[in-house]
């Protein structure tokens, strides 16, 4: 087993936990990184091993609009202040996960840039997808290609351009030597070339056997990515939905059923892999705005952490922190707030404490970790699972009726009758 089958995530992004200015106006510089060092006892007493952080590499504004990916992003600070802090996590005992942003740059990113300068005589004419001379785009530029999302600001880059893969492969292979990192998440992953995964794969496990490599994709339905030659694993956003559905539509079974339609020992479509689960990130709604209900808050992150896969808390929702998506450009804003000492402390302490109590549980026994999934009885607002590993059963029984419940149930020539309290949930040894 590699480390990150047993890992508990942590996901930070730093551009706005940290109080950074919302554009990169080219000439500020601070160690807002440095923060991070403040977080490790925190990180420590939730039972986090590893921290997904990103994006940190300079950008325009939000992070993934990339000027140069060899280069902190100056709003965060400098190499230096990067090494010290991450040094300080690896001595906590915590990994370090950045994000890839490999599918575009942005407009000022100097390759960009000389095309621009030079035009066919740049020896970066072929880096863009689908880049032509003569229309122009909307933003004034004498040229058109293909943007990300509709974003003019977001140029895609030619993956399928072997010396485009060789440049992002040099900068991914510099983290790994400058910082030491032990995995990188994806960004868009569903849609980069497969070529640079085994790339990535190859050059990045070569120089460390267990490094880890997840790819965000949004549609997780039959992924071939997650292969020895590729990546480890990929975003679960069809749990994601799953859970925070099956609560405000009372009904357990949906996410029963995609559990089961991932991991089933028999027929699950990636049984033994390890899928990277969450209720909220940088992207989504966080999951307290979420619901219809908070009071389904405390069971499903008891489910994040029994259920098959890799748990990962976005950073304030252990507090309980609202914060809905908008819409236009400033959309994800509203997700990506600064953090601060008057938050934390505001919070729902006792959501916190809880979130911890399930990661020290995690790490008592492999079962929770690395065992098997089997649904021992389904209901629209109760739900009883098993995880088994190497002869240890557990059992996690959810409950998110507004009264008390007892799950009753013949599983394996034994009667179990699990009491659970209004919106309660219980992890406990068979």
């Amino acid at each position: 087993m590699s480390w990150y089958h047993e890992a508990v995530f942590y996901h930070i992004y730093p551009l706005g936990a940290f109080g950074a200015p919302k554009t990169n106006d080219g000439k500020e510089a601070a160690p807002r990184i440095r923060q991070l060092s403040g977080w490790i006892p925190h990180l420590r007493n939730m039972g986090v091993t590893a921290l997904y952080l990103g994006p940190v590499f300079e950008s325009a504004a939000h992070g993934y609009d990339t000027i140069d990916y060899f280069t902190p992003d100056r709003r965060l600070g400098t190499k230096e202040d990067f090494s010290a802090v991450f040094r300080e996590l690896h001595e906590a005992g915590i990994r370090i996960v950045l994000d890839g942003v490999f599918n575009h740059v942005s407009r000022r990113c100097p390759l960009y840039l000389d095309v621009l300068e030079k035009g066919d005589a740049s020896p970066y004419r072929w880096w863009f997808s689908n880049l032509q001379f003569g229309p122009g785009n909307p933003l004034g530029d004498p040229v058109t290609y293909e943007s990300w999302g509709g974003d003019w600001n977001l140029v895609k880059l030619n993956l399928a351009h072997p010396d485009v893969r060789a440049y992002l492969l040099s900068a991914a292979e510099s983290w790994l030597r400058d910082y030491d990192i032990d995995g990188l998440r994806l960004d868009t992953a569903d849609v980069l070339n497969p070529e640079l995964f085994r790339d990535l794969n190859r050059a990045l496990k070569g120089r460390k056997a267990d490094f880890w490599l997840m790819g965000e994709f949004m549609n997780c339905a039959n992924c071939q990515a997650m292969q020895p030659d590729m990546l480890d694993s990929i975003t679960n956003y069809e749990c994601w939905k799953g859970m925070y559905s099956s609560c405000n539509s009372h009904n357990l079974f949906e996410i029963s059923y995609g559990i089961n339609r991932q991991t089933n020992p028999q027929w699950g479509m990636y049984k033994g892999k390890y899928l990277y689960n969450f209720l909220d990130n940088h992207d989504q709604t966080r999951i307290a705005s979420m619901l219809a209900d908070r009071r389904c808050l405390k069971p499903l992150y008891t489910l994040l952490f029994a259920m098959p896969g890799i748990p990962s808390v976005y950073y304030g929702s252990e507090w309980g922190m609202e914060g809905k998506k908008g819409t236009g450009a400033e959309a994800d804003y509203p997700l990506r707030p600064e953090m601060t000492e008057e938050a934390m402390r505001a919070g729902d302490a006792e959501l916190m404490e809880h979130i911890a109590d399930l990661a020290a549980l995690r790490k008592k026994t492999k079962a929770l970790t690395n065992g098997s999934y089997t649904n021992v009885k389904e209901g629209n607002e109760q739900l009883l699972f098993a995880r088994e590993y190497g002869g240890e059963t557990w059992l996690c029984a959810l409950n998110i009726a507004d009264h008390p419940a007892v799950i009753e149930a013949d599983w394996k020539g034994s009667h179990l009758s699990v009491p659970l309290e209004a919106f309660g949930s219980r992890i406990f040894p068979l």
